[in-house]
Parts: C-alpha cells; sequence; structure tokens
C-alpha cells in the first residue's frame, strides 16, 4: 500500500516536473517542486543552495556511514526535432511523454520516493542523503558540485541516470582541450611563412594514431576525437595559426592529469585545458551495493555517457529509470511502468544492505 502511494506521489511529481520549464541554470521552480515533495513527505531540514535541493534521513547518525542519492532535475532545451509540445506530460498507454521525462525525471522521482520509504527508519546500517541537483546538463558550476562540502562524507552513491535500472559500475570521464599550432604568415605565391595548417596536421594524425598503454576492463583505450578545427582568413595567405578542439574520453586507469601531460609530450601545438574536472569514476564489483544487485539479477556494464558521478569523490554506481538512448532524443518519453518498477527495485537494493 506506501508503496503505490509513493508511485502515485513520484508520477504526480514527474507530471508537474515536466509541465515546467528547467532547462540548465533556469531549474528554480522544479527545485521548488523537489522541495514541496520532501515537505509533503514530512521530511525535516531540508537544505537549498542555488537549484540544489538535499535532506537527510531522520535518524541520521555521523558514526554511521553515508550512501548519497543522486539525481538532477535540470534538461537540455527542446531540440527543433520535437513533434509535440515539450512541456506537455502527454499520456498514450504506458508512456509518459515530456521533456525531462527519461533524463533524468524518473530517476528523480523514483529516488525521492525510495528515501521517502526510508526515512524515519531508525535502524540502519548507512545513513542516507537524498541530494537533486541542478546544472548537470551543462556541468555547470552551481550544481552538484557546489553543495559537495556540505554533504559531509559520503562513503558511496547511487547516481540515478536512465540505465533500464542496470548497474553502470564504470563511467569515462571528460577533457576538453584547446590546441594551437602556430606558424608564420606568409604569401601563398611565393612560398613564404610556415603553414600552421600543416603542423596541426602533424599532430591531429598522432591524436588518430596514438594507443594509450593502459586499458580499462570495460572501456578499452582511452578515446581522443578532433571534432573542430579553424585556421585561415584569405587563399593567398599562408595562416600563422590554426586551432583544433580534441574531446579526450578518459578511464579509470589515468588521471585526467595524467592524460592531459601525455598528449603535450607528444604534440607541438599549445595544448590548454579547458577542464581536468569531469573525471572517470567507477565503484568495485566486490563492493555491497553491487553484490546485492548482482543477487538480484542485475547487470553491470560500463558507461560511456557522463554524468554527476564525474564531481563526486567517492564510489559510486550509475542506476537510474529510463533508457539512454531517448535522452535528448525528440518526443522524449519514460514508462509508466518503467517508474513503478524502478522505485521497487530502489527500495529492494536498499533493503538488502540496510
Amino acid at each position: 500500500m506506501q508503496h503505490e502511494k509513493l508511485y502515485n506521489e513520484a508520477v504526480g511529481l514527474l507530471t508537474a516536473m515536466i509541465a515546467t520549464p528547467s532547462a540548465s541554470g533556469e531549474e528554480s521552480i522544479t527545485g521548488d517542486l523537489v522541495w514541496q515533495f520532501l515537505r509533503n513527505n514530512k521530511i525535516r531540514n531540508i537544505e537549498r543552495k542555488h537549484n540544489n535541493v538535499w535532506a537527510r534521513n531522520l535518524h541520521f547518525d555521523p558514526s554511521r556511514p553515508t550512501i548519497l542519492l543522486n539525481s538532477h532535475h535540470d534538461t537540455v532545451r527542446p531540440n527543433v526535432a520535437y513533434t509535440r509540445d515539450p512541456y506537455d506530460p502527454d499520456v498514450e498507454g504506458d508512456k509518459l511523454y515530456g521533456l525531462g521525462s527519461n533524463d533524468a525525471g524518473a530517476s528523480v522521482v523514483a529516488l525521492l520516493a525510495a528515501f521517502a520509504h526510508f526515512y524515519s527508519r531508525a535502524e540502519m546500517k548507512y545513513n542516507i542523503i537524498i541530494a537533486m541537483s541542478g546544472e548537470e546538463e551543462i556541468n555547470g558550476p552551481n550544481g552538484l558540485e557546489s553543495i559537495i562540502p556540505e554533504l559531509g562524507l559520503i562513503d558511496f552513491a547511487i547516481v540515478g541516470e536512465p540505465t533500464g535500472m542496470q548497474m553502470a559500475i564504470a563511467e569515462r570521464g571528460l577533457i576538453v582541450l584547446d590546441c594551437i599550432a602556430s606558424g608564420r604568415a606568409g604569401h601563398a605565391a611565393r612560398e613564404e611563412g610556415e603553414n600552421a595548417i600543416y603542423k596541426a596536421m602533424r599532430d591531429i594524425e598522432w591524436v588518430g594514431t596514438y594507443k594509450f598503454p593502459m586499458e580499462s576492463e570495460l572501456f578499452g583505450a582511452v578515446k581522443m576525437t578532433v571534432t573542430v578545427i579553424e585556421a585561415g582568413t584569405q587563399h593567398n595567405v599562408v595562416p600563422a595559426e590554426c586551432r583544433f578542439t580534441i574531446d579526450v574520453r578518459s578511464i579509470e586507469k589515468y588521471t585526467n592529469e595524467e592524460i592531459v601531460e601525455i598528449i603535450r609530450k607528444n604534440l607541438q601545438s599549445e595544448v590548454k585545458p579547458r577542464s581536468t574536472r569531469l573525471k572517470p569514476s567507477s565503484i568495485s564489483i566486490d563492493h555491497p551495493i553491487v553484490q546485492a544487485g548482482k543477487k538480484m539479477g542485475l547487470t553491470t556494464f560500463g558507461s560511456p555517457t557522463t554524468s554527476d558521478q564525474a564531481v563526486l569523490n567517492c564510489p559510486s554506481l550509475k542506476m537510474g529509470v529510463g533508457d539512454s538512448a531517448r535522452s535528448h532524443s525528440a518526443d522524449e518519453y519514460v514508462l509508466f511502468s518503467e517508474i513503478r518498477e524502478g522505485i521497487r527495485t530502489y527500495i529492494n537494493l536498499l533493503e538488502l544492505i540496510l
């Protein structure tokens, strides 16, 4: 009976979230909705910073280890391929349509329901903190990262992203590098100057062929891709500068800083990291939460996409409601049956370790 009540409240919250535009950096009102859900479930001491909302279980004990339950309530902006109103929570059979329904609204409401279920329990091996964050889609400075110091010591986290409620036990990190190959301008007809494009081409060839010595059991090699290139202004002038961008998907065998240093040593071009903070993350297959999931018949895999796991400093498991393939797609939807199953799975998984 309690599960059914939580399910109905979760669906009500998700419907309201879909109807509320909440692009990254503009998710204040969905933060209000999360706050109100917690208040309606008699949860005390709710805290908020920017558009991040969090709370601790009623009998929080600093002497116990702590689990973080996290997802994000911001969304990307709707793309031009939408054939439906992205802010209309339309229902067709088992489908609930709307922007953010799958990524990551369904995980938000399922985790909130699970937290409400355990909130008042007195005897548990772990504390639980629920934190629903903003700015995840843009990796913004006012998202989860901004409240980590206020959450205190976290022993491990479950991060709600659409995985079909299977367990992503590792996630690639992300590094974006802005590179500048410098030459010397000259007239193209007189073979003057030093062509920066040719210098960049040699570096780009290295990026496309280099293999990092260590590989991940889940992901394989570090993946580097040149995604942007820009040079020249006139057909008859040898360009003095060529700029290009490298998208690097890192693995747990290297720190992001180590990867940047290897690249710098091998390129002639100047290498400027935009950021190294989105680091790869993982959790041991022997961790109690992973072993509990395996007892339930859940599978493990490595996730190629980044999430708020990248800013956490603890082992973390990515696991959530919906299908990753629907994320950022036109006419996004989630299944009501997936929400119901997600709540049940989160509760049953936590029961095994609490």
